[in-house]
């Protein structure tokens, strides 16, 4: 809106830059999280929109009463400071904003049946799954017949790329269906998920503010893709409104964030990652992400492998996800967060080195 309204229409050209404008989305975004989280603490306490705790969890998460839903606080802040600040007449803009409404629905429905209705299970698997692949093919199938590039990109390699044709449908709708639900099994203990959202958010707003540019891009060999450094503003903007949540959200929470912002946040990484060819890198720098999906994924594995083989399930870990087997270890719920932070800081600093490994 600042962007149409005081460059486009008054020629105030400061308000051109992205760098700019990405500062003050982040700005935005806080403030507007910490202005309004007395309203959203106070609806969600009235509502009694408290987290309904299944029954194999540890039994100090029992012992927590704690409103959810926080993730709506995230994407109103997230959602007002893109308006403020981003060009909206950029359409990836659009499918970034369809993406985080998209799949903040399918999370607030499932958060309102556990909560409201104090079924602990939510929304089925089944459905929450083929709502999520109906709203990633949307973005998908959009993008393919708009002529975006197909093409995908590796790091380290620079003359290595594939042209993925049609494929292109089922690996962005992988990426932006497999990010957010990394997010939401990471999103376990207070400020666990939180953290690496903001520094994988770094990550990819470098990254796409270089892809975006057409003398950065070239000069260090990345995929140059016009209108692509808009992007770099919402994830500005996710920086913000998830550091007004955090304040909130860190130990001992005062509010959780809920499927309505894990599945948000994670769906709209993926899209950014897809949009600026930089799905390996989110790989990288989501790296928690990607540890605590397949940590799941092996444990389940094993277990219905171990069942059939031996006639008992048994788990490699003590329970999945990761961070849920470092509790029963008898780690601090502090303890394994911030150690789950500095590993996240960590592998985006190497992700970021990949801008001139080539």
């Amino acid at each position: 809106m600042f962007y149409l309204l005081l460059y486009q229409w008054l020629g105030i050209v400061l308000f051109k830059y992205i760098t700019f404008r990405g500062i003050y989305a982040a700005l935005t975004a806080l403030f507007v999280g910490f202005a309004l989280y007395p309203f959203f603490e106070k609806k969600l306490k009235d509502l009694q929109f408290r987290q309904a705790v299944k029954d194999y969890l540890p039994e100090r998460h029992k012992r927590k009463r704690v409103p959810t839903m926080g993730g709506l606080l995230i994407i109103t802040a997230l959602l007002l400071a893109v308006i403020f600040w981003n060009n909206l007449l950029n359409p990836f803009v659009w499918v970034a904003i369809f993406v985080v409404v998209g799949f903040g629905v399918v999370g607030f429905i499932d958060d309102y049946i556990k909560a409201k209705m104090k079924n602990p299970e939510g929304l089925s698997e089944d459905k929450k799954f083929l709502f999520q692949l109906l709203l990633a093919s949307a973005v998908a199938i959009f993008l393919y017949f708009s002529g975006f590039s197909t093409v995908l990109y590796f790091p380290v390699f620079k003359n290595l790329q594939i042209d993925l044709g049609w494929f292109f449908i089922p690996w962005a709708v992988f990426v932006i269906v497999g990010s957010s639900n990394a997010v939401n099994l990471t999103d376990g203990l207070d400020g666990l998920a939180i953290g690496p959202v903001i520094t994988t958010s770094a990550v990819l707003m470098v990254f796409s503010y270089v892809v975006g540019n057409y003398r950065l891009a070239s000069y260090l060999h990345l995929p140059y893709i016009p209108g692509v450094g808009e992007l770099s503003i919402i994830c500005a903007a996710v920086i913000g409104a998830s550091l007004a949540f955090l304040w909130f959200n860190s130990y001992p929470a005062e509010v959780f964030m809920g499927d309505v912002g894990s599945l948000s946040l994670g769906a709209l990484l993926g899209t950014v990652a897809v949009l600026s060819k930089q799905e390996f890198i989110l790989a990288i720098a989501g790296g928690i992400f990607v540890l605590e999906t397949v940590s799941v994924i092996v444990q389940r594995f094993y277990f219905k492998y171990t069942k059939k083989r031996y006639g008992e399930g048994r788990r490699i870990f003590k329970m999945a996800p990761l961070h849920h087997h470092f509790e029963k270890k008898g780690w601090e719920e502090p303890k394994i967060t911030v150690r789950f932070w500095i590993i996240s800081i960590i592998l985006s600093l190497v992700a970021l080195s990949m801008l001139k490994i080539r």
